[in-house]
């Protein structure tokens, strides 16, 4: 039952990015060109999924089991270190570059293009040179 809500809910994720738009990485950059020719319409989409997600979020933070009564292992390091900076930074300058981010890159595999591929070997890689580079620390 878990994995076929886990597929309902993940499509409709999907159907959201594609019809909003976001997983069109000419749109994407186009919403960040802020200098340029902006194109606002984003905003938007985020902050309909602010609304939506926050009543949520809230009732997780309260409780954080799942629909399945699952624990729900929320982050407890609230501290704005150097490595959280650095990976923002790292994932802020991928996304302007590519205009996707992982969500939207597996809807374009889903849509048929192969180009999308580029970008997860990318992050995959990234990835494990994380894992790789935690490891050691």
């Amino acid at each position: 039952m878990k994995n076929l809500f886990a597929f309902i809910f993940g499509s409709l994720f999907a159907i959201g990015l594609m019809i909003s738009g976001m997983s069109n990485p000419e749109k994407v950059l186009g919403f960040l060109d802020i200098l340029g020719d902006w194109d606002i319409s984003l905003m938007f989409v985020m902050v309909g999924a602010i609304l939506v997600a926050i009543i949520p979020f809230q009732k997780a933070i309260r409780n954080p089991r799942t629909l399945f009564g699952e624990k729900i292992n929320l982050p407890t390091n609230s501290q704005i270190d150097k490595n959280l900076i650095i990976g923002a930074l790292l994932f802020g300058m991928g996304w302007g570059i590519a205009g996707v981010c992982p969500a939207p890159a597996i809807t374009l595999i889903g849509l048929g293009y192969s180009e999308a591929w580029y970008f997860i070997g990318a992050m995959l890689l990234g990835i494990y040179l994380h894992y790789v580079w935690a490891k050691r620390q």
